[in-house]
């Protein structure tokens, strides 16, 4: 394999999952019930044997540092690997300017410029998939392509991957252009934020895109440059989510009930590592009835729950019914309370109110430490 290093990217301005992300990161959501969001680019690299990575904080980074710590639960080796955190200390009020490029310029003379590894692999910090990223270095290096972006192609962009960017390829799978996915088309190839390039190539981005214009994104002087380089697509097969907002979100983790798409994402060939939680087994109590739901340790269950992901440390007291829900860690819910179709964020308690009901095509949300 040639040898690469690796850096997690941001999501952009134009993403925003209402009410979580006013907490944290997109990469610090935790995902079906014991994992957080960003886990999984974190294991594409460790299992990809790229053990020097680079980590955009963005805003709000304190549960994402803490997450990630020294990196160790990503059986990264430590005498020759480290993840490290990149801060964006000139954080504008006006968001156009808090863009990838401004990030990556900033921390360029510390740690991006004095990089040895003649590729880098970046990845989304906001996207949940399994790629062998030593395969994606190695199909690149030996197409003599100047970028390599990873996609996948759906046929249902129109109604999802909203705000997400695609490719338009030709025959030979060079990439003409990347644009934003407005919902026009049904079949689009996603682009995955995902690429794959020399290290002097990208400085070299960098700093055309910081002299054009201080507000162009990565993907942006890409897209500006596909006349001019060879820019080729590859094509990612299995298990694919984006999350662009709170429906994605709840989307994503409820596709994950099914068993077959999960254990294509989350099997013993290729684990999914994070920071691990030493809590007690979960109780079940006499009238607890649970079905085709997933369950995370050190839970009190004595109510009913039904194609639901409950995450850590969560009471459900007798006589509750949720169905259709993503309820996050240390979340108490008292008896008799009915809950469908909603994202109830961590340390939240529904005490008093007696149902909160909602479609799955508009899944409602409950706040962070909110008390109902």
């Amino acid at each position: 394999m040639a040898k690469a290093f690796g850096i997690i990217n941001t999501t952009g301005n134009h993403i925003w999952v209402e009410g979580m992300q006013d907490y944290r990161p997109i990469g610090a959501f935790s995902f079906l019930g014991r994992y957080r969001v960003i886990d999984f680019a974190m294991s594409n690299f460790s299992n990809s044997d790229i053990d020097r990575i680079h980590v955009l904080a963005g805003s709000k980074p304190r549960s994402l540092t803490e997450h990630l710590g020294s990196g160790r639960q990503y059986n990264i080796n430590s005498k020759r690997g480290n993840v490290q955190i990149l801060f964006a200390d000139n954080h504008s009020r006006n968001s156009i300017y808090n863009t990838d490029i401004a990030t990556f310029d900033e921390n360029m003379d510390d740690s991006i410029g004095k990089m040895k590894e003649p590729y880098v692999v970046i990845a989304p910090s906001n996207m949940v998939f399994k790629q062998s990223f030593k395969k994606l270095v190695d199909t690149h290096a030996a197409s003599g392509a100047d970028i390599t972006l990873l996609y996948h192609s759906v046929e249902n962009a129109n109604e999802a991957y909203l705000n997400c960017d695609y490719v338009t390829l030709n025959r030979q799978k060079g990439v003409l252009e990347i644009q934003k996915n407005r919902g026009n088309e049904a079949q689009r190839d996603i682009f995955m934020g995902t690429y794959v390039m020399k290290t002097e190539l990208f400085i070299e981005l960098i700093g055309k895109a910081k002299t054009l214009s201080s507000m162009y994104t990565l993907a942006q002087i890409v897209n500006l440059s596909c006349d001019e380089l060879d820019v080729r697509g590859y094509a990612h097969e299995g298990y694919f989510a984006a999350i662009t907002d709170l429906k994605s979100y709840y989307d994503a983790n409820m596709a994950l009930l099914d068993i077959e798409k999960a254990e294509d994402l989350i099997n013993d060939d290729w684990p999914i590592y994070t920071r691990t939680n030493d809590s007690c087994p979960t109780q079940y109590f006499a009238d607890a009835e649970v079905k085709h739901s997933v369950i995370s340790n050190g839970c009190l269950i004595e109510g009913t729950i039904e194609n639901s992901i409950i995450g850590r440390g969560c009471i459900i007291k007798k006589g509750v019914v949720i169905k259709d829900s993503v309820i996050l860690p240390d979340t108490v819910i008292e008896e008799g309370i009915r809950v469908e179709c909603q994202v109830v964020d961590k340390h939240s308690k529904l005490l008093h109110c007696k149902e909160l009901v909602a479609a799955a095509d508009a899944p409602g949300y409950v706040r962070r430490g909110d008390t109902l």
